[in-house]
């Protein structure tokens, strides 16, 4: 029986509930058959169908990267679809495998950008979590990639601040943390209380 038939789609569900479940089983069992149909019909005619896989896909990611580090080739195409849904879903799912994958990601760094600049808020925030733990694993990357976050911390919306700086924390180190504190100190006077106070939150654990 094809895993497809588990779908949201075929259950003429409109919620995301069915794609769900049937990433925990396939998860919890390691089906790495039936993660390989789902990850094939990525590129199916039918958009929903498109759309159901990679949320099966990522939520797999958030339980066990390992099983859909492979198809990170796949999520690189599609973050430069002309599918929102495909965009953003991609995203989300290199960030699941960003730390495993560092060394095949790190070269399309640019294509990343790329996407964060023109993306959804989705693809903006799994583009800067996927580029932080990217930019953890090895200093070679992290030089190239945390001036780029830095400039993001400092212009995006007060809003964001919080978020971002949580986000980019795992790229923080002994030799760039001096600036990282600086642009937080400067965007605090931006902010709401309770923005402030996971900032404040973020600056004591360095």
């Amino acid at each position: 029986m094809s895993f497809l038939n588990k779908l949201s789609y075929f259950q003429n569900r409109k919620d995301a509930v069915p794609d769900q479940e049937l990433a925990r089983e396939l998860a919890e069992t390691k089906n790495k058959k039936g993660i390989q149909e789902i990850a094939e019909n990525l590129w199916n005619e039918n958009k929903n169908i498109q759309g159901d896989c990679i949320k099966v896909l990522y939520e797999i990611g958030y339980i066990d990267p390992e099983l859909i580090g492979n198809f990170v080739e796949d999520f690189l195409k599609l973050i430069k679809s002309k599918n929102n849904r495909l965009i953003w879903g991609g995203m989300i799912a290199l960030s699941t495998i960003a730390k495993l994958k560092a060394d095949e990601l790190f070269p399309h760094f640019e294509e990343i950008k790329k996407a964060i600049e023109n993306g959804s808020v989705i693809t903006v925030d799994n583009g800067i979590l996927t580029l932080s733990k990217i930019a953890f694993t090895k200093m070679e990357y992290n030089e190239k990639i945390f001036p780029y976050l830095l400039e993001l911390l400092k212009t995006c919306r007060p809003k964001s601040v919080a978020m971002y700086s949580e986000f980019i924390f795992d790229a923080v180190n002994e030799k760039n943390k001096t600036g990282f504190i600086e642009v937080l100190n400067k965007r605090k006077k931006y902010l709401n209380p309770s923005q402030i106070k996971r900032v404040e939150k973020i600056l004591k654990k360095l």
